[in-house]
């Protein structure tokens, strides 16, 4: 009974951003499914998905020592699993690369149809004359990574251009032809042989060259022998012989329909009717999946200390004392969503244009915060901020330079000029201007040896502020004369 509430309370829990979470990872699955679904290596597939499957089960009812366990197992095999599945999963990555221009340079099935009648005459008419050949018809994957050596041609396929290029005396006829679509685009390739040991030892060259490629991608090899004048047929891992010409036009066809597929009608209606048990798989492990590490439980409440930005201070306004820097937020939400945030991302702004009225303390709500999807702001500390500002007023210092040591001894010091003589400054009002100057750095007059302009900055001053905030610079003029 408690597990059936659960699965109520999980279902009832369901947000439309976790329906899209499972739609994407089970077409992720599906994708993987139907890759695998052909090749050799989906036992090892299966074993890993079994494998995680027990995971799951000991995750749920809190199997300790099993979980540990396999989490360590899965540390490894996630390693190995690269090495295991390296060929697959580079061919799989290479198909979703290519998927959208096959899609546009698929020619009509028509002439794909004329093209295995030329294929299957042609190597009825080698197999007659006991001439050995190696054709291959390729599919969606690309060819170029298995491929050796090869002459570009890019000729249309006709059976006197096949024939030719398998002619004994021709240079390349020990190599394969591939023909892509209907056009023979490189002769005289050298294929990767097959690594299947188990296969029988009386294959030829050509047999086992033609099965490794298979094994490889999704191309189909058409096969002529020269000792038994035999047609054969590789594609995925099986090789075998056929009748003749005519079971091959068959063959052939049938290949074409396949990955060269006729325009459907109603091709969604299509869709959904086909492969429904892998459906259902990739929908059924999305959905576990989520359950065991997306689905949101208890709720979590974390501090964060968040800076406090600043802004529209208004013309002529100035802190009189130190801003209060940060303040603590508490956010709440699922465990996943924190997982997700990231923390330097929290900022809080507080507008400032209202002290022009003489507003100085701001409450803080949530709608300065710029919360995190899946969070919510459950706490601002402190709520309420005060601002010391004072409104500051134009003054105009005069500008002193400041010195220090005299003169070398040969020389007399006449006068010392500054330019600007005064600056503009802005003084906070609870201060008098009467009396005071700005002072530049400081010059050494014992390294002056002649009448000089020198360019220096002058120093702030404690309740003045400069117009653009930086300390401006003047040129101060020394004039000196020979004793």
């Amino acid at each position: 009974m408690d597990l059936i509430s659960t699965a109520a309370s999980v279902v009832k829990n369901i947000r439309v951003q976790d329906i899209l979470d499972m739609a994407i990872i089970a077409g992720m699955i599906f994708a993987l499914l139907m890759w695998f679904k052909t090749r050799a290596s989906r036992f090892v597939l299966i074993g890993v998905l079994l494998l995680g499957g027990v995971y799951l089960a000991a995750r749920f009812f809190q199997l300790y020592l099993t979980v540990i366990v396999l989490q360590g197992f899965f540390a490894i095999l996630l390693f190995v699993l690269v090495v295991i599945f390296q060929e697959d999963l580079r061919g799989f990555f290479e198909r979703i690369a290519m998927l959208g221009q096959l899609r546009k340079q698929a020619p009509p099935l028509s002439r794909l149809e004329k093209t295995a009648n030329i294929i299957a005459e042609t190597a009825g008419n080698l197999a007659k004359k006991r001439v050995g050949a190696l054709m291959v018809i390729q599919g969606n994957d690309p060819l170029d990574r298995h491929l050796t050596g090869g002459i570009p041609l890019n000729g249309a396929a006709s059976e006197p251009l096949l024939e030719s290029l398998f002619d004994p005396h021709s240079p390349g006829h020990d190599g394969a032809v591939i023909l892509k679509e209907d056009r023979v685009t490189l002769f005289g390739c050298h294929l990767p042989l097959s690594v299947n040991t188990a296969r029988p030892g009386n294959m030829g060259l050509r047999h086992t060259a033609a099965l490794g490629l298979t094994e490889r991608s999704d191309a189909l090899c058409v096969v002529v022998s020269e000792e038994r004048g035999s047609i054969s047929v590789s594609e995925g891992e099986s090789l075998s012989v056929i009748p003749g010409a005519s079971t091959l036009h068959e063959v052939l066809e049938k290949y074409y329909a396949k990955y060269r597929p006729a325009p459907q009608k109603r091709p969604l209606r299509a869709w959904l009717s086909e492969n429904t048990k892998e459906k259902l798989i990739a929908v059924g492990l999305a959905f576990v999946l989520w359950a065991t590490f997306g689905y949101q439980r208890d709720t979590v409440r974390r501090d964060f200390y968040v800076p406090l930005e600043y802004k529209n201070m208004p013309a002529r306004w100035h802190f009189s004392e130190p801003p209060v820097k940060e303040v603590k937020v508490t956010l709440q939400g699922p465990e996943q969503a924190f997982r997700l945030m990231n923390a330097d991302s929290l900022k809080l702004s507080l507008d400032l244009s209202a002290l022009a009225q003489k507003k100085l303390e701001f409450s803080l709500n949530r709608d300065m915060v710029n919360a995190p999807p899946g969070l919510s702001i459950a706490e601002i500390s402190p709520s309420k901020i005060r601002i010391y500002a004072a409104r500051q007023v134009a003054a105009h210092l005069p500008v002193h330079v400041a010195t220090v040591n005299e003169p070398p001894d040969d020389l007399a010091l006449q006068k010392i000029s500054v330019r600007p003589a005064a600056l503009s400054v802005m003084l906070d009002p609870k201060i008098n201007p009467g009396g005071l100057r700005l002072e530049t750095e400081t010059l050494d007059l014992q390294n002056i040896t002649s009448t000089g302009t020198f360019t220096l900055k002058v120093k702030p001053l404690s309740g003045a502020f400069f117009p653009d905030g930086k300390s401006p610079q003047v040129r101060v003029t020394v004039r000196v004369r020979k004793k």
